[in-house]
């Protein structure tokens, strides 16, 4: 039923939305002045050399609605999106753009009706030719941004006026926390190496040294120990410990809500990202969902979407139930 009523009041929308929108730049209202005033000065005087000033003038309005118009026909918009993106940080976003037939000049392209602060821009677009728009968007908030439609914006051919076209393209951005600091430590590992000593039996690492064995024929010469070999007249290779992973299960707590949310899923986030960066496995638990321990960048990337969606199963239900 939700569904439904978000679907019509889309289509309501894009029904009452104009094809074209249109903003008078700076330099439009400096023209559009300069305009009115030799209109004036014509009527006020009946000097047929300002009549044919206005004319000019008027006349260079109507050419600028005309070229623009052309530049914002025939185009068609590819969304390629981007690898990743994190709240409060510019990540790199881009557009595949086309256009059938003609020329367009001096287009920008930003997302419609989405809290996307930031766009790009191409000055020359060719007939036949898809050309990749990228920009630096910034996302103020975790979570799945809807994205309805582009917005192709150009201000060609004298800059006087920005003539706006919106594409409909739909699709769903989703953004990772925010990337900061944890004030808490990760607290005491679920699997690991116990005590302080370590394993003295697992060897061959790159953890303490644990002592020195004559170098054996075909290993590795970058362990040779150069200055106890020198001292004892054979080459002598250095042992240290392997060390062992540990393993971590971060929890967030069901219950938080608003800001202590946020705070929570970003301090999850920077440790999974410190611990994964060490070698260890971490895993996730949010009540509703757990992740089992692993390692990796792909791990943090499971751990990272699963925070993204964390507060917003409704939304995530619709796009699975839509996606069926």
């Amino acid at each position: 039923m939700r569904r439904k009523q978000k679907q019509r009041w889309a289509r309501l929308r894009a029904w009452l939305t104009p094809p074209r929108t249109l903003k008078v730049t700076r330099i439009g209202r400096t023209y559009l002045v300069v305009t009115f005033g030799v209109g004036l000065g014509a009527l006020n005087t009946g000097n047929n050399l300002l009549y044919l000033l206005l004319g000019l003038l008027l006349s260079m309005v109507v050419v600028s609605g005309v070229l623009s118009e052309r530049c914002l026909r025939d185009l068609s918009v590819r969304r390629v999106g981007t690898d990743e993106a994190f709240a409060g940080e510019p990540f790199a976003f881009r557009w595949a753009l086309s256009r059938k037939q003609g020329h367009a000049f001096a287009l920008t392209l930003s997302e419609e009706g989405a809290p996307l602060a930031g766009g790009g821009g191409v000055g020359y677009l060719p007939a036949g030719v898809e050309h990749v728009v990228r920009a630096n968007l910034t996302a103020p908030r975790r979570g799945p941004v809807r994205l309805t439609g582009v917005r192709v914006t150009t201000t060609w051919p004298l800059g006087l006026f920005a003539k706006t076209r919106v594409l409909p393209v739909e699709g769903t951005l989703l953004v990772y926390p925010r990337r900061g600091y944890a004030c808490q430590d990760p607290g005491d590992a679920e699997r690991g190496p116990v005590g302080e000593a370590g394993n003295p039996r697992r060897n061959d690492g790159s953890g303490d040294v644990t002592g020195l064995r004559e170098l054996a024929e075909g290993e590795d010469a970058r362990r040779i120990h150069w200055l106890k070999s020198a001292s004892v007249g054979k080459l002598l290779r250095v042992e240290r410990e392997r060390e062992e992973r540990r393993t971590w299960m971060l929890v967030v707590e069901s219950g938080l809500q608003g800001d202590a949310l946020e705070r929570r899923c970003e301090e999850v986030a920077a440790l999974s990202h410190r611990l994964l960066g060490e070698g260890h496995e971490v895993g996730l638990d949010t009540g509703d969902q757990r992740i089992r321990s692993g390692a990796g960048t792909a791990q943090e990337r499971r751990i990272l979407r699963a925070l993204a969606w964390l507060g917003f199963e409704d939304e995530r239900a619709e796009k699975d139930e839509e996606a069926a």
